[in-house]
């Protein structure tokens, strides 16, 4: 008499595994952390990249809006819209060419001037911009704990 040993299964039926019911999530988690040490390191280098050395005040701080320019000038008097270097001559073409929002209104102009610049080099910049129909511009320095 001939036995027949099989190894745990019955001959002709295939064993069926449950269905698997849980989410590896740990590759997700590891994705996330990654792309959030990504924009943690990109997002400084977001701001406007001209060096000033801004000038101290007990002002409260602006809220950024995505429709504003930033105006900036260095100690040498380099006028920069957002990062682009302007010439004095080419000031009042650059700020005609800059786009209007919906329905005609100018964007709000963020104006950063280095803490050393000549009082009468800002008010010609200044001038510039309202000549050019600029009128909402808000002056950026950096918050000091006392006052002056």
């Amino acid at each position: 008499m001939a036995m027949n040993v099989s190894s745990g299964r019955a001959s002709g039926r295939r064993s069926r595994r449950a269905p698997m019911s849980e989410i590896n999530v740990t590759p997700f988690v590891d994705v996330m952390l990654v792309l959030l040490i990504i924009f943690m390191v990109t997002a400084p280098l977001l701001a406007v990249g001209v060096p000033i050395e801004l000038p101290d005040s007990r002002a409260n701080p602006v809220e950024q809006t995505p429709e504003q320019i930033t105006i900036s000038v260095d100690e040498d008097g380099v006028i920069y819209i957002n990062n682009d270097a302007v010439s004095d001559a080419d000031f009042p073409g650059a700020l005609a060419a800059i786009d209007r929002n919906a329905g005609g209104d100018l964007p709000i102009i963020v104006f950063r001037g280095d803490r050393s610049l000549d009082y009468g080099r800002t008010m010609a910049v200044l001038g510039e911009l309202n000549r050019a129909g600029f009128t909402s511009i808000s002056l950026v320095t950096s918050g000091s704990v006392s006052p002056p």
